[in-house]
């Protein structure tokens, strides 16, 4: 496995500017998609889209994360040329009106990862981890961008029949060591982890998770976590994701206390106001 400086965690290089992660960052989350389990976040026009962007920027989000591909349980496929005119039109939007602001593009295809780049994505985030598309990694690295690897097993469709593990927490430890080592060997550079809250885990593995996320610490590596509005949220309360942003703060506050340095949610003013209490 690739050996971190002590200051593997706190910053990142992104196009040759080192972006700084000593105190946790909020990564808003834009889904150029109709059907995001959360309402509130499907954002299907450029005016929209731009609204959002600024109120997020506005109330404290250092990343925006773009995806068009909605990776909720059982999502519909989508189809590689729809994902890309989703993502180019919304990061060309964004770009063009919020120059200086860092773009994440939330695909698992290395095809939209390439051609976001183009148009300046600063950041992938894969919600596979280098799983389901083999060229993920090599692609990543020809680019030199910063790559979020998530854990998951099966893919948006099937994944929810996927949450036998032997031992949770070891078996995503395992997982992290194996992508990384495949990653670093493909030339990639800057790392992300995200355990992959809901993904092939259920509401009770979720939570044994989230309070053993400081496990992820052994590889020295920024954390990103995403609980957002999740159905370990309002599954477990009896309620609906409209109505979990009270529970995301608190669990957003024990994935801080855990090692996050990202949060990655739907609500910037609530997560960055966690962030400044913390710290």
């Amino acid at each position: 496995m690739k050996i971190h400086s002590p200051n593997s965690q706190d910053f990142i290089n992104i196009r040759g500017q080192l972006f700084s992660l000593k105190e946790p960052v909020v990564m808003g989350i834009l889904n150029i998609t109709p059907d995001s389990f959360f309402s509130g976040s499907r954002l299907n026009n450029e005016k929209v889209i731009l609204e959002k962007a600024e109120k997020m920027i506005n109330d404290g989000a250092k990343i925006l994360d773009i995806g068009g591909y909605s990776s909720r349980p059982g999502a519909k496929e989508v189809p590689v040329e729809e994902e890309i005119e989703r993502v180019i039109s919304a990061l060309k939007s964004i770009k063009t009106h919020f120059p200086n602001t860092i773009c994440s593009i939330d695909t698992f295809r290395s095809i939209v990862a390439k051609r976001a780049s183009e148009y300046g994505a600063d950041i992938i985030n894969d919600i596979s981890g280098g799983t389901l598309d083999k060229d993920m990694f090599s692609t990543v690295s020809s680019l030199g961008l910063p790559y979020i690897m998530m854990h998951m097993k099966g893919n948006p469709q099937n994944m929810m029949q996927k949450t036998d593990y032997n031992n949770l927490v070891f078996d995503i430890l395992d997982f992290f060591k194996s992508q990384s080592e495949k990653f670093y060997l493909a030339g990639g550079k800057d790392l992300i982890l995200d355990p992959g809250f809901g993904f092939a885990k259920n509401i009770e593995q979720n939570y044994q998770l989230l309070d053993q996320m400081e496990a992820l610490q052994i590889f020295n590596l920024p954390i990103l976590a995403g609980v957002s509005r999740k159905s370990m949220i309002w599954k477990k309360l009896g309620i609906t994701a409209d109505e979990a942003l009270n529970g995301t703060t608190v669990l957003n506050t024990k994935a801080i206390l855990n090692g996050a340095k990202i949060l990655r949610v739907h609500d910037v003013k609530e997560a960055k106001q966690v962030i400044d209490l913390l710290h």
